[in-house]
């Protein structure tokens, strides 16, 4: 993966940006995205930077690439990895293209030369990428189909900027840090989510998953299109059909997703979709002679601490060994100290630019700190509890027919944190419910389908656009902020598409959480792993993580230009200090503790950006 920048632009803006450290610091901004090669194009009106993390075709990926065809002449600036890229060549051969190297940046720019905007239909992968048109004067943006990617981007001042990061944006002095009444009731009414698009700091915008489009310097005009979205289809597949299809589907996005130069592991907790993968690329690699790292997080203390709940019924430290002796991998366990996790959510905004999971995102990021000494690429399971029904809102139909994001029953919760003169100008229930409604509205449903059958593809449809993206988001910066790629083949788009149009009741086989999925991976997996009950992204249960954030807590309430009381009530803070700890703020991974622990990162956050609060 890499990070990307740019900006098109009057040809002496960019002259001037060009004579100062504007683009430099841009460049730098990134490094942690691609801390092994970096380069800068300036063409008359147009910048593009680009910082790689080198991992197929080390010598001819080089960018920003430039190709020259028919006498025109297309720069590419790229962030992902395709994974169809050896028949896309193929096609383009026959069509006259000839290749220096073999890397997926080459066939990425030939194949939007030939197709031009075209070309995003014929890609599977996960990219954020932008393509300078030297002779139209034009720049093409585009993003993955499901949003793996990020790209972000302002359009102001007559000209665009784009980056992999808000960080990057706001190196240029045309993007301050500033919030709005939107931001900040994103930030208090939605947070860690955001809403589709929107990049929390006014004028940040974030192209939308399975979006592209043009933007035409001279008009100063950004347009994009939707080219890919999931639509409801009729499905007469059987129930043994779509077992077999699932099982081809999931195997051949993780083989395909396993290609690279560079060292490969997988995470692995003990539960179904890390197992899956790890076991089909155990397979894989060892067709080569290779053996499989395999790699986990766990806390100091959680072998005392943890107590058994509806939601998280058993700890992963039970699975571990049975699933890595059975694969004969590499294994490695990451141990987080609980001193750790409270510097840790601070480097987490850091790398999110924004408040997060709170110890969520800190525990990440330490993670993947450490796995990147032995691998430069990591596979992990994410995303197969939204696509194959997996979350408790799926199954339990008294949380599955509320009304609201299943997961963030909690607006007048957090509501109660403003200032009491914000309280009185921000609505924050009718902005939830706003988006919720839209939501609903916009998702596709055959007119015959039923009521239960139309609620299931609503919620797919909710944690598709919202829950899946803050899990996206968190799994991107955290990973990248360690030059760290990190690849989901769940996230598959074909998979995607298959699940949505399959009944409900092959997804809930034998009614049991993604029972598809283990009815799929017979064979692949040991039975005590294959029918585990899911557990979630394991987090610490060790009292001492509360008192440590508690303590932070009180050393914000004791200073009183603590920039977080320009947004938060200084009572509502102090009641978090006494607070029930089953007090939820974003779905059960974020009760007293983490809310605690997202207000120091809303409070840092402030104040390492230096933001500013306007109307």
């Amino acid at each position: 993966m890499c990070g990307i920048a740019g900006q098109i632009a009057a040809e002496a803006e960019i002259a001037e940006r060009g004579r100062t450290d504007v683009y430099r610091n841009m460049l730098s901004s990134m490094r942690h995205r691609g801390p092994d090669q970096d380069g800068t194009f300036i063409d008359g009106c147009a910048a593009l930077l680009h910082a790689r993390l080198a991992i197929v075709d080390l010598e001819n990926g080089r960018q920003p690439m430039t190709l020259i065809r028919g006498g025109q002449e297309y720069t590419l600036v790229y962030n992902g990895e395709l994974y169809n890229t050896d028949e896309l060549r193929e096609q383009l051969l026959k069509k006259g293209h000839k290749f220096k190297g073999y890397s997926d940046t080459e066939v990425l720019l030939h194949s939007y030369v030939e197709w031009r905007d075209g070309c995003v239909e014929r890609l599977n992968g996960i990219f954020a990428f932008a393509v300078w048109e030297s002779h139209t004067r034009q720049l093409f943006l585009a993003r993955d189909r499901i949003g793996v990617k990020p790209l972000f981007y302002a359009n102001r001042g007559g000209s665009l900027l784009f980056a992999s990061e808000i960080k990057t944006l706001l190196c240029h002095p045309l993007v301050q840090p500033v919030i709005d009444r939107q931001g900040l009731t994103e930030l208090i009414a939605v947070g860690p989510g955001r809403t589709p698009g929107c990049g929390v700091f006014r004028d940040v915008r974030e192209v939308m998953p399975g979006c592209c489009g043009y933007y035409d310097q001279q008009a100063d005009k950004l347009t994009l299109r939707t080219y890919w979205t999931l639509a409801d289809r009729v499905c007469s597949d059987s129930f043994e059909t779509a077992v077999e299809k699932v099982r081809w589907l999931v195997t051949d996005a993780i083989k395909r997703q396993l290609v690279s130069d560079v060292p490969v592991c997988t995470f692995l907790s003990g539960g179904l979709d890390s197992s899956i993968i790890s076991a089909v690329a155990r397979r894989h690699l060892a067709e080569q002679g290779k053996v499989l790292d395999t790699m986990t997080i766990d806390y100091r203390g959680n072998d005392v601490h943890f107590h058994s709940t509806k939601f998280q019924p058993t700890s992963d430290s039970a699975y571990v060994p049975i699933m890595s002796g059975f694969l004969g991998s590499r294994q490695h366990t990451v141990v987080i100290e609980t001193e750790q996790l409270v510097p840790a959510l601070y480097e987490a905004v850091r790398a999110r630019d924004l408040p997060g999971m709170a110890d969520v995102d800190a525990s990440l990021l330490l993670f993947c700190k450490e796995i990147r000494k032995t691998a430069t690429v990591a596979l992990s399971g994410e995303c197969a509890d939204e696509i194959f029904g997996g979350y408790p809102w799926f199954r339990d139909k008294t949380i599955r027919d509320r009304y609201g994001f299943p997961w963030a029953q909690s607006t007048d919760y957090r509501a109660s944190f403003l200032r009491e003169d914000l309280a009185a100008k921000i609505d924050c229930a009718g902005y939830v419910n706003e988006r919720y409604q839209q939501t609903l509205s916009e998702t596709p449903v055959l007119p015959l389908r039923d009521a239960d059958e139309t609620r299931m593809r609503q919620m797919v449809m909710l944690n598709f656009r919202w829950f899946m993206q803050t899990l996206l988001d968190r799994k991107d910066r955290m990973s990248m902020y360690s030059s760290l790629e990190v690849r989901v083949p769940f996230c598959d788009y074909r998979i995607a598409e298959y699940l949505y149009t399959l009944p409900w009741e092959y997804k809930d086989y034998k009614s049991v959480e993604k029972g598809l999925l283990r009815k799929a991976m017979r064979g692949l997996l040991p039975d005590e792993i294959l029918w585990r009950k899911k557990s979630p992204y394991p987090k610490t249960h060790n009292p001492a993580y509360l008192t440590a954030v508690s303590d932070e807590l009180r050393q914000v309430l004791a200073d009183h230009d603590s920039p977080i009381f320009e947004l938060v009530s200084r009572d509502a803070l102090e009641g978090l200090l006494s607070a029930d700890l089953s007090t939820p703020w974003y779905g059960q991974l974020m009760t007293t503790p983490q809310t605690i622990a997202y207000m120091l990162q809303l409070n840092y956050w402030m104040k390492q950006y230096g933001v500013k609060i306007v109307d």
